[in-house]
């Protein structure tokens, strides 16, 4: 009797597990939702001479602002990136946000 081979499962691309994501990986995936949403976005390219602490994005549309500072789901705010982002949020106006891979893109940025 031959030796019968299976042939490998199709997945759900919703299922499937995602490689370990980078948070440069994850700045590329809400920057381009973003845009493609209508929002202006800046991030600066290096960070070498800016304040520490400084959120990784800012954006704007329609009279909103936002500043978020993007963690993977491991990562840890800094003392200094804490410090900004409570003393952005208190701005009248103004939203600052930590923003991971477990949060749902269509909620801050509708």
């Amino acid at each position: 009797m031959g030796r019968t081979t299976r042939r490998p499962r199709r997945r759900c691309p919703t299922c499937t597990p995602e490689p370990k994501l980078t948070e440069a990986h994850w700045q590329r995936r809400v920057t381009d939702f973003a845009t493609l949403r209508g929002w202006l976005v800046y991030y600066p390219l290096i960070s070498r001479g800016s304040a520490p602490g400084w959120p990784d994005l800012t954006l704007t549309r329609a009279g909103r602002l936002i500043f978020a500072e993007l963690k993977i789901d491991t990562g840890r705010l800094t003392r200094d990136q804490q410090a900004w982002l409570d003393k952005l949020a208190a701005c009248p106006g103004v939203i600052a946000h930590v923003w991971r891979p477990a949060d749902c893109p269509t909620s801050w940025l509708p």
